[in-house]
């Protein structure tokens, strides 16, 4: 693995210099455009519509547009000064909290953090005693001149952050638009779909799923390579049901199919007066 960033997780009074690598990969099929005519692949040029001229990596600065087309220029030497108190190769650990206390939308990106020392002996410490008491440490990191909050936890016999989004940075689920605000359900309903969950219900296991879409690609550029020639696979016609109760129930019968499970027995309701 490369390298992506090297520093110290900041414990205490206990510093523990770590390795950063990037923990996951985007595997996605790249494209790249190309000139229709000539299959020559298109260049993309940084140009000045004032000056009419191509600007240089070193002519480019990073400006702020604080309103329509005034800008306030920002240098280098401006981002060093305000890096904080934590300096930008410290992860200084805030505090400690439950990993079930953070909802999944807060997680950005994941990395590996390895002890620089052979011996790892800090690094093991703090790695066995988050392991022992099932916390996760909340940090804040300088990364590229972004200071940025992050978790700390245990994966496996690693350490490694995960970036967070701060909260402000979380929009509210308030702005969705036509969510429905009456929680209540149809109780019929909610018993199938309650039984159609549990029987879909299994150990998470990641090599399970794969691209699908990923795989068909690369086999439809394989035989173009191979110059074969590409048929079009018939669409096929989808059920046609409207009705909630009755997608629960055929939802409900195909899944028993596929699983062979039984679905639970229908609970015995007391006898009452309807409210």
């Amino acid at each position: 693995m490369h390298t992506v960033w090297k520093g110290a997780i900041s414990f205490g009074l206990v510093n523990i210099p770590i390795k950063m690598f990037t923990a996951t990969e985007d595997k996605d099929i790249k494209f790249r455009y190309i000139h229709k005519s000539c299959n020559t692949p298109l260049n993309y040029k940084k140009v000045c519509p004032s000056c009419n001229i191509e600007v240089s990596e070193e002519e480019i600065v990073k400006g702020y547009e604080y309103e329509p087309g005034h800008f306030v220029v920002l240098k280098d030497e401006d981002f060093k000064a305000i890096q904080g108190k934590s300096g930008p190769k410290n992860i200084e650990i805030l505090d400690f909290v439950k990993l079930s206390e953070i909802d999944p939308v807060y997680f950005n990106k994941t990395y590996y953090l390895a002890p620089q020392d052979i011996d790892g002996k800090a690094y093991n410490l703090l790695r066995r005693a988050m392991d022992q008491t099932g916390k996760i440490a909340i940090a804040r990191v300088a990364i590229r001149n972004r200071q940025t909050l992050a978790a700390i936890r245990v994966y496996r016999d690693a350490l490694v952050m995960e970036t967070l989004f701060y909260a402000d940075e979380v929009r509210p689920s308030e702005q969705i638009p036509n969510l429905p605000r009456n929680t209540d359900a149809d109780e019929k309903e909610l018993d199938i779909a309650v039984k159609l969950i549990d029987s879909l219900t299994v150990e998470f296991k990641p090599e399970k799923y794969t691209n699908e879409y990923r795989t068909v690609l690369s086999e439809l550029i394989s035989r173009k390579i191979e110059g074969e020639e590409i048929r079009v696979a018939p669409t096929v016609p989808k059920s046609n049901v409207i009705d909630l109760m009755e997608a629960l129930k055929a939802s409900l019968q195909e899944t028993k199919k596929k699983t062979g499970r039984k679905s639970a027995q229908p609970k015995k309701k007391k006898a009452g007066k309807a409210v």
